[in-house]
């Protein structure tokens, strides 16, 4: 995403943009950090118990941040990575809150 500071979200017009890095049928659901990919791009490292088929992990993967940011569901947007384990999230609303949430939840490095 073309940040300095290590961190996989960004502000933008729109919201916060966030980078995930999602594993399916997890066992359960939850963040477990940030990963450092091979490319030097960041990911916030998330895991959902639902499976990947009809759109049920990344809808999961919606509710599951909306959950974290006290927002509602609609406001968080798969923007892209659709069948990707590697997905871009628009978070609709204030997104400096958004990011100190992040910077809360996210903060411990996973590899």
């Amino acid at each position: 995403m073309g940040l300095g500071s290590g961190k996989p979200w960004a502000v933008s017009a729109d919201g916060l943009v966030v980078l995930v890095r999602l594993t399916a049928k997890g066992g359960r659901d939850g963040i477990e950090g940030i990963a450092y990919l091979a490319d030097g791009r960041s990911a916030l490292k998330v895991r959902v118990r639902a499976a990947p088929s009809n759109g049920e992990a990344n809808k999961a993967l919606a509710r599951l941040i909306a959950r974290m940011l006290e927002i509602a569901p609609g406001n968080v947007e798969l923007i892209g990575g659709t069948t990707s384990r590697l997905k871009r999230l628009l978070i609709r609303g204030d997104a400096r809150a958004a990011a100190a949430v992040m910077d809360r939840v996210g903060g411990t490095a996973a590899e």
